[in-house]
């Protein structure tokens, strides 16, 4: 692979990086539920905490499933 591309592809990374990064800021101001929906699972007891959002994680796969799609069909 030549310098000129690694260059252009961490270039990329990095724009996808400070995208992905300013979505979750935007997301955590407007104050949508996501990572605290009805039948996320979270135990608490005493000084050990878990917590898995297992519908977040679902929403979150279904949204980006159908978005994937539809930019998939511009570019054919």
């Amino acid at each position: 692979m030549l310098l000129s591309e690694t260059g252009k592809w961490l270039i990329f990374s990095g724009a996808c990086l400070i995208a992905l990064g300013a979505l979750f800021w935007v997301v955590g101001k407007t104050g949508l539920p996501l990572g605290r929906l009805f039948g996320d699972i979270r135990i608490e007891r005493g000084n050990f905490s878990f917590y898995f959002p297992i519908v977040t994680c679902i929403v979150l796969s279904i949204l980006l499933t159908v978005l994937i799609n539809i930019i998939a069909r511009f570019f054919r």
